[in-house]
């Protein structure tokens, strides 16, 4: 045993960081989903009480964990394989996912002000410095991101074959900003931020569905991406809770988020014909945000009919996040994720 087991740390090790270099930013979409998860279940504690804040609790915790253990892996990734980051940089789909690392640390940060706020004077300048940070990360990845589209196709630039709901992962990160921010105390850089998400929104959707007509369908693997054109009017609809709108404006994006999700159910089919992968991830942040959404409009008086659909799909989006989390540790005790793309 002694003798074997020197031998075999070091090939443990070596192939771990070999497969380190196909550890694309997508997944830190694992963040974002446990994430989203997390904010569902809190918002449930008004109809479900102290277990919805339990599990609101676990889920942000193993969030923050997943997210650790991805910083560390991606430290690892730059300084043993600094190729692949730049690959990932040029990609013209995968360049997009920079910006799910500056959203994880919002996120992450926006559960601690739900969770934590005012409990520790120190622990609310550390979410504070983290909310910042990633706000301003966030910030920076849309402008680099959108500003590949004034490049020459040569270089890069926008191209009807390449353009995915994978380019909303931007809007979504600065709609994000008015959760943490305005608890916070930065309402107005939050409410600010949340203005560039709400200018490009309806850019973007307008240019998907004409890329859908000159392009055709999105590439079967890809079609679980198509969940992410739910988020941005599920998170509006939040913000706009939280900035005190008309809820005649809530209900509208809801209405908005509820056609995305029928939309996309559409190609329920062709996403389970699909061979498990992290593409699949793409589904449980949207499903997560529009739980939220409804489980957040059912504790108003015009919503009391949508208690049991929000409880259902409160149900239904914690399987499915669960369903992923073991396949992608399956994939991984496999080998079949961290591995090149077909």
């Amino acid at each position: 045993m002694n003798n074997t087991s020197p031998a075999f740390r070091p090939t443990w090790t070596a192939r771990t960081v070999t497969r380190l270099e196909h550890l694309a930013p997508v997944w830190f979409v694992l963040v974002m989903g446990w994430c989203g998860l997390a904010t569902a279940w809190l918002r449930a504690t008004e109809s479900l009480g102290d277990m919805a804040l339990g599990l609101g609790l676990v889920c942000a915790l193993f969030a923050a964990l997943i997210f650790g253990l991805l910083c560390l892996a991606c430290l690892v990734r730059l300084h043993v394989h600094p190729h692949a980051v730049q690959a990932d940089l040029k990609h013209p789909v995968r360049h997009a996912f920079m910006a799910t690392l500056p959203i994880s640390l919002m996120l992450i940060a926006t559960l601690g002000v739900s969770l934590f706020w005012g409990t520790s004077a120190l622990l609310d300048v550390v979410l504070r410095a983290m909310w910042c940070a990633g706000s301003l990360l966030e910030l920076a990845a849309t402008v680099w991101v959108l500003g590949r589209w004034l490049r020459p196709k040569e270089e890069g630039g926008l191209q009807w074959a390449t353009f995915t709901p994978v380019l909303f992962i931007p809007v979504v990160g600065n709609v994000l900003a008015p959760l943490g921010g305005v608890p916070m105390g930065l309402g107005a850089w939050a409410t600010a931020q949340f203005g560039i998400g709400v200018l490009l929104w309806p850019v973007l959707q307008t240019l998907m569905v004409v890329r859908l007509v000159q392009a055709g369908p999105l590439p079967a693997r890809m079609s679980p991406s198509l969940f992410i054109m739910i988020v941005p009017p599920s998170i509006i609809g939040l913000d706009l809770v939280q900035l005190d709108a008309p809820l005649s404006l809530v209900w509208a994006v809801w209405g908005m988020g509820l056609f995305f999700l029928l939309w996309v159910l559409t190609q329920l089919e062709a996403i389970r014909s699909q061979p498990f992968g992290m593409a699949h991830w793409g589904m449980s942040f949207p499903l997560a945000a529009f739980t939220a959404l409804t489980l957040r409009l059912a504790q108003t008086p015009d919503g009391r009919w949508l208690q049991m659909p929000a409880t259902l799909m409160l149900a239904i989006t914690s399987l499915v996040i669960l369903g992923l989390t073991l396949g992608t540790w399956r994939g991984l005790r496999h080998g079949g994720l961290l591995a090149p793309e077909n």
